[in-house]
């Protein structure tokens, strides 16, 4: 096998037809995708990842017509929303079709689905002639990978091939918005809960917390979650303080801070090019050259709640 196992749009559409697992990009974070009818494809994705099967998959399709092939009882609210927000980084929860696995959906009786804009994902979608399930291409809780060096870093050895699609633009997962019921934002995004709430009305936000061993509503639900090796802190250092020599600071806009900048998600505050920066920084610091990693305050407004969530869930919660 190559290594990295660099793979073409064609040749990773032939191995997801064979039941392999192939990394794809997305505009969100690459994905490790499989063929979301086949168990055993499901199950070499959890395997891979070392991810639990209480974390339910996301199902990627390429078309809206295509909901119907995963999921039934489709409210009307779901067709909207895909209308205004499809092909993009959000996520619908709905009740699903007896031909989705149970292992993709942690036996919940519904199915996350999204509709991806990258026209790479696309294209191994509509070529591969199936629905993937497709989390993030990275090791259970790590740091989410937002270019195929990222994958290969991880799990180069683990799986059938990785298809590089460049940087992703947006570059922290998928908005997830459950339609079981009452529309509820599950885990924030670069669509907004604002952007949702003009599409269907009212929305409610559930701020989720994981209960270890039991079927999750949706992905990214753990509390710990998205982390580096090396220890971040997200949020204001204590007054006196001292850190660590070898100690890093991501920026965001002009803040001051206990040392200078390392570097800056955005110097001009701009949330959603902080949201791209976000896991590329935290990889690119993520060395044994340093022994603690902080983050700025962001405000919690907009995209950046999607920052914040994912912050709070990487940062360690009181510093050493």
């Amino acid at each position: 096998m190559k290594f990295p196992p660099w793979t073409s749009v064609s040749e990773a559409a032939d191995l997801l037809k064979a039941g392999e697992v192939v990394a794809i990009p997305t505009e969100t974070v690459y994905g490790l995708a499989g063929n979301a009818y086949n168990p055993e494809a499901l199950a070499k994705i959890f395997a891979a990842k070392e991810r639990p099967t209480f974390d339910p998959l996301i199902v990627h399709i390429a078309d809206i017509a295509e909901l119907e092939n995963v999921a039934r009882d489709i409210p009307d609210a779901a067709y909207r929303l895909a209308e205004a927000f499809w092909p993009g980084p959000m996520t619908m929860i709905l009740p699903k079709k007896d031909c989705i696995p149970d292992l993709c959906t942690s036996a919940l009786p519904s199915v996350a689905v999204r509709f991806p804009s990258h026209p790479v994902a696309q294209a191994i979608i509509k070529e591969s002639g199936l629905p993937l399930a497709a989390p993030s291409a990275n090791l259970f809780k790590h740091v989410s990978p937002t270019t195929a060096e990222h994958v290969a870093a991880q799990l180069a050895d683990r799986i059938a091939g990785i298809v590089d699609g460049g940087p992703c633009s947006v570059g922290v997962e998928s908005s997830i918005i459950s339609l079981v019921g009452a529309p509820t934002v599950l885990r924030p995004g670069a669509i907004t809960p604002e952007m949702f709430a003009s599409v269907v009305g009212p929305v409610a936000i559930k701020e989720s917390s994981s209960k270890p061993g039991q079927a999750m509503e949706a992905p990214g639900q753990c509390d710990t979650h998205y982390k580096p090796s090396v220890p971040l802190y997200f949020g204001t250092v204590p007054t006196n303080y001292k850190l660590p020599e070898h100690t890093v600071r991501i920026a965001f806009g002009q803040q001051a801070g206990p040392i200078p900048a390392t570097v800056s998600l955005s110097e001009t505050g701009d949330m959603t090019e902080a949201t791209a920066n976000l896991y590329a920084f935290m990889h690119d610091l993520d060395t044994p050259d340093y022994d603690l990693i902080l983050v700025d305050p962001i405000p919690n407004t907009g995209v950046g709640m999607a920052l914040n969530d994912r912050l709070k869930r990487a940062s360690i919660k009181a510093l050493p």
